[in-house]
């Protein structure tokens, strides 16, 4: 897929008024993914993504170059926030409100769905909490039911 058409069908899907705030919404839900995700799994997503939307992924996972110990943990995990972290972040990178964010989001995540591999899909369904995992299409949610809670993962 390439970027215009991404960032076209989030503005569509969104309803957002011009490819500047779809641009907007794109790249936040990046950077914030990419700081929510092990940076392993950033990395497989950028590859598969236009150039324009693998950038804010792969930025995000340069900035954690820190100590051996964060950089192991990065990769591994990801930075841990709930759903009010992740629209907060969000709505502040895009200078909307949370609901708006998180609409945003959620069509977002609809076009990432058909722009990479199923199985890229199921990897981040697999590493997100239940709260964010809301944000997936359904159709993603009926095939991956929530695991069991496990604190580990929230």
């Amino acid at each position: 897929m390439r970027y215009e058409e991404m960032t076209g069908l989030v503005q569509t899907r969104a309803q957002l008024p011009d490819r500047q705030s779809a641009e907007r919404a794109v790249r936040a839900t990046l950077e914030t993914l990419a700081e929510r995700i092990p940076d392993g799994l950033a990395g497989h997503m950028a590859a598969q993504l236009p150039q324009e939307a693998a950038e804010p992924l792969r930025r995000v996972a340069a900035s954690h170059e820190s100590s051996p110990e964060e950089r192991a943990y990065r990769r591994d995990h990801g930075e841990r926030f709930d759903l009010t972290g992740f629209a907060g972040r969000i709505a502040w990178r895009t200078e909307h409100t949370e609901e708006e964010a998180l609409r945003e989001a959620a069509a977002f995540f609809e076009v990432l769905d058909s722009a990479v591999d199923p199985e890229l899909m199921e990897k981040l369904y697999g590493v997100l909490p239940n709260d964010i995992r809301e944000l997936l299409p359904e159709s993603r949610a009926e095939q991956n039911p929530p695991p069991e809670p496990d604190s580990r993962t929230e």
